[in-house]
């Protein structure tokens, strides 16, 4: 356990699902956007939501949806896009169980 003042870095580990929605997401932007700069912002605006997902796990709130906040989920959202990973923290572990667009009801997938 960190020491008061001092942060805990979790790993992170994107479940298949996860890497299969991220996939997806930049699959759309390649081939049917047909554009590699926004290809190359977006897994960027990934990577670089990862690594602050990795010191700030702990300090997001639970979601609202009470299903979800009984099985312990939490959102982030990427800085630069309309996309969010749904995530759950197991001891020293971040597992993200999905990638989301902001309009999605993603909800309706736990139903």
């Amino acid at each position: 356990m960190p020491s008061l003042g001092q942060s805990m870095e979790y790993k992170v580990v994107l479940t298949s699902q996860a890497q299969l929605d991220f996939r997806n997401i930049t699959h759309y932007f390649l081939y049917e956007l047909k554009s590699e700069q926004a290809t190359i912002s977006v897994t960027d605006d990934m990577e670089k939501t990862i690594e602050r997902l990795s010191y700030i796990a702990s300090g997001l709130k639970l979601c609202d949806d009470p299903r979800l906040r009984d099985l312990g989920y939490h959102t982030i959202h990427f800085k630069r896009h309309n996309y969010f990973m749904l995530y759950r923290i197991q001891d020293d572990t971040v597992y993200v169980d999905a990638v989301y667009h902001d309009l999605q009801n993603y909800e309706s997938f736990f139903e």
